[in-house]
């Protein structure tokens, strides 16, 4: 056992456990003030029901290789079954996925990534889906959306064995996933009341830097930890990547924010400084500074184009925009990684298309979004629609709750009461 690599990688988990409160204060700040409790709690009840799917059946099906060749075509898309509960051979000793690593401590830090995946898809559908129906969803959609993708992306599978694609640390699994994912979810619940009419403003602007102080904290895990080695310099190139990505990101948004707008805003800021991590994460390792910059840079005007104007022409209501930023910000970082991946830090071996001259690469990165977004879209639709079915045909809360604010009507409790004297 590793065990320099294995404090590495629990402690990189622990950060990474960190985001998915992160992402609870930051969409908190941004919900309106009768729903952010709400809002917190579904990001909570996410972090719980992923963590217990992902024990129960989700490692096993995105890591479990114990079946080898024998799968034939079903291991292209999903794992086995010997280690459902954690269970199965070697899980406390040196790790099967990474030399020198438990596999409990890979299992750990993975599920840690699980979480905040089923987290972001909150933002999307934040202020008016049953609370019942959210939980019902994302115990389905961990086992059979995101388990077989984590495997199509590192566990062997179709997207990154035998297309090559490349996925640093989420790219695919996590960020194109939960923005998809998240976008026809909130197609099938419908607009939100007044939606287009009424306006829809953060409540509390520290309580979303404060929210994205935790995520860019966490990031740093997120990113680093997925080096999986302490001997090349992979997570040190890593972590200083995503520094210098969401540093020209949180710049890049100001500027947008000052040319379209006339000010510079703190939700801007923090918005972009995201959408720089977002960027750079399936980038991470295999990028130099330079390009980390210039991702975390570019990226800002493509999200602030999908939020601002793209939302509002076709009419989607992603409350929070978990699309925009995380489902256009990843698909941007996985074309960038076609484009700037150093050869010599390839996982394949396939560098970018500015260093070879070759598009293998690109291509196999256009066509790995592709089948992700493919496969989540079809895979959501279907527990989404199944779902509805089971919860009286509609996901929604009802119309006099919504507008009453589900912190009171689903909770039964206030985030900001009336104090007086009494309390």
């Amino acid at each position: 056992m590793d065990t320099a690599l294995t404090a590495f990688t629990l402690l990189s988990a622990a950060m990474v456990l960190v985001m998915t409160p992160g992402i609870a204060l930051f969409y908190g700040g941004l919900s309106r003030k009768k729903n952010v409790g709400n809002t917190i709690a579904m990001v909570l009840l996410s972090l719980g029901v992923a963590g217990v799917v992902w024990v129960a059946f989700g490692y096993s099906i995105a890591f479990d290789g114990s079946d080898g060749d024998q799968g034939g075509l079903a291991r292209q898309f999903v794992g086995g079954l010997s280690q459902l509960m954690l269970s199965g051979t070697d899980m406390l000793a040196q790790g099967s996925i990474e030399d020198g690593l438990p596999d409990m401590a890979f299992s750990v830090f993975q599920g840690a990534f699980c979480m905040i995946t089923v987290g972001i898809i909150v933002g999307s559908v934040s202020g008016r889906i049953k609370f019942g129906a959210f939980a019902a969803f994302i115990a389905a959609w961990v086992a059979l959306v995101y388990g077989p993708l984590a495997h199509m992306v590192w566990g062997g599978g179709l997207i990154g064995e035998t297309i090559g694609a490349l996925d640093f640390a989420g790219g695919d699994v996590v960020h194109i996933s939960s923005g998809t994912a998240g976008l026809v979810l909130a197609l099938l619940a419908g607009k939100r009341r007044g939606y287009g009419n009424a306006s829809y403003r953060a409540h509390s602007t520290p309580l979303v830097a404060i929210g994205a102080a935790f995520l860019w904290f966490g990031w740093m895990g997120f990113n680093g930890g997925s080096a999986f080695s302490l001997d090349d310099g992979v997570a040190a190139l890593a972590i200083s990547n995503t520094v210098a990505a969401s540093c020209a990101g949180l710049l890049s948004w100001m500027v947008c924010d000052k040319v379209v707008t006339g000010h510079v805003t703190l939700v801007g800021a923090c918005t972009g400084l995201v959408a720089g991590l977002v960027a750079i994460t399936p980038a991470a390792g295999f990028v130099t500074a330079g390009p980390a910059m210039l991702m975390g840079a570019a990226v800002c005007p493509v999200c602030y184009f999908a939020i601002a104007k793209l939302k509002l022409r076709l009419g989607y209501d992603d409350a929070l925009d978990a699309f925009g930023l995380h489902g256009v910000g990843g698909v941007f970082g996985g074309v960038m990684t076609g484009l700037f991946c150093v050869p010599e830090l390839s996982w394949t071996g396939e560098g970018g298309l500015l260093y070879t001259g070759d598009p293998s690469l690109l291509l196999a990165q256009c066509l790995g979004i592709l089948v992700t977004v493919a496969f989540v879209i079809v895979a959501t639709l279907a527990i989404g629609l199944a779902v509805r079915a089971c919860f009286g045909g509609s996901l929604r809360v009802d119309g006099h709750d919504e507008g009453r604010g589900l912190d009171v009507t689903v909770h039964g409790e206030d985030a900001y009461p009336a104090f007086d004297g009494m309390d």
